[in-house]
């Protein structure tokens, strides 16, 4: 968009100049006398030499607010590389210790388990499955909010 728009600016200013140009073709090929200091140049149409000197700055700004564009685009994509990278980082951060979580709560459900058919109690079977369907419940739910945050991540960051 910003670089069809500058080149819609340059092309703009090219053609009004290119008519500039054309309706005043009697003054810019007038011949003068050009001094430098150390040549003498007769006979240069120097409204020529001008209109054709004043497009080199023209075209130079134009590459150069190019270039400039290019380099905030390639310090954007940097930019967002890293974030990707910090993110997949702290996934699996976070995986490792959701991993850890659940080892240990095997754990401790499967002594509580060993202990309630110990004792025979079949009222604590029942609290042991209600609370194993709980844990997986909320291991359900926290892995839909990883996702939405996921999915979240990646639009905003493209």
């Amino acid at each position: 968009m910003r670089m069809g728009l500058r080149l819609g600016v340059l092309l703009l200013f090219l053609i009004l100049l290119g008519v500039l140009a054309v309706l005043n073709r009697d003054f810019l090929m007038y011949p003068h006398t050009l001094y430098l200091g150390f040549a003498t140049y007769r006979e240069l149409p120097l409204g020529l030499f001008l209109l054709l000197l004043m497009l080199i700055p023209m075209l130079v700004f134009y590459f150069w607010a190019g270039l400039t564009r290019l380099r905030a685009e390639a310090d954007t994509a940097r930019l967002l590389r890293d974030m990707e990278g910090l993110r997949s980082s702290l996934d699996a951060q976070e995986g490792s210790r959701f991993a850890q979580l659940q080892s240990y709560l095997d754990g401790r459900l499967n002594t509580l388990e060993q202990r309630s058919l110990g004792e025979g109690g079949g009222a604590s079977q029942a609290e042991l499955t209600a609370l194993r369907n709980r844990v997986d419940a909320l291991q359900d739910d926290l892995g839909l909010q990883l996702a939405q945050l996921d999915d979240y991540l990646k639009r905003r960051l493209g």
